[in-house]
């Protein structure tokens, strides 16, 4: 039993290295012609689709801060990492199915539904990090584990520039947490929620056309609550090994 928890912590040990590497990237060609585009694309879009997701990313923020519908139970307590673990892909496979008919239904709607998925979309991914948190034994009651959270999401979902400046504080958080105002005020969710906004990609605006948007919600929500999670894994495994 030890051996191989010891043999998994080292294999967990190299992947989390690894995407450390990847993450840290300096902001290439590639990522700022991705960028331009996805500004021009944030042009042509309606007000009435950038308005719903600030609306729906400050309340997103101010509910994971202070509200009790995210939180999904005492933080496991005991458990080696493997075994933490595989729950902990059993729940990340869960919110994808989850994620993904939610897509689907909302963009077989068109636009109307399709704003409808933000919201109802942001839910499932928060609550997905909060059952994962827990499992890793962290107590999503306090303010700074949640904090934690939010991070974690703005690291998945922003830019190569943002993302440097996120993963430099996750790196440091237990010295970050000292310094950490214990009020909600202190937590910038502007940035948070344009960081995100700008994230979002031609997939996932394809999601608000009629027909196709059933088809490319389904898969865009899928990968995207994929993508969420393997970052969230690999944030606390920065925890445990104390990077």
């Amino acid at each position: 039993m030890g051996k191989n928890a010891d043999t998994y912590e080292q294999i967990a040990l190299a992947e989390m290295t690894a995407w450390l590497m990847e993450v840290k990237q300096r902001p290439g060609v590639v990522g700022i012609v991705t960028s331009g585009a996805q500004q021009v694309i944030n042009t042509i879009i309606p007000d009435k689709v950038h308005q719903a997701i600030t609306y729906a990313m400050e309340k997103m923020v101010k509910a994971v801060l202070i509200g009790n519908q995210y939180f999904t139970g005492s933080p496991l307590m005991s458990g080696t990492l493997e075994e933490r673990e595989l729950k902990v892909r059993d729940v990340i496979t869960i919110y994808q199915r989850t994620a993904s008919v939610e897509g689907a239904v909302t963009g077989a709607g068109g636009i109307l539904l399709g704003l409808a998925d933000l919201p109802a979309f942001l839910m499932i991914k928060m609550k997905m990090l909060f059952e994962i948190a827990r499992l890793y034994g962290y107590d999503t009651k306090t303010l700074h584990e949640r904090i934690f959270l939010l991070y974690v999401f703005k690291l998945t979902f922003s830019s190569q520039e943002s993302r440097n400046e996120t993963i430099k504080l996750l790196e440091n958080w237990g010295d970050y947490v000292g310094k950490y105002p214990d009020h909600i005020e202190a937590f910038d969710w502007r940035a948070f929620q344009l960081a995100y906004r700008d994230y979002l990609d031609l997939a996932k605006l394809l999601q608000l056309i009629p027909v196709i948007g059933a088809g490319v919600g389904a898969v865009t929500n899928y990968k995207l609550s994929a993508k969420l999670g393997h970052f969230a894994m690999q944030a606390f495994r920065m925890r445990f090994f104390d990077v």
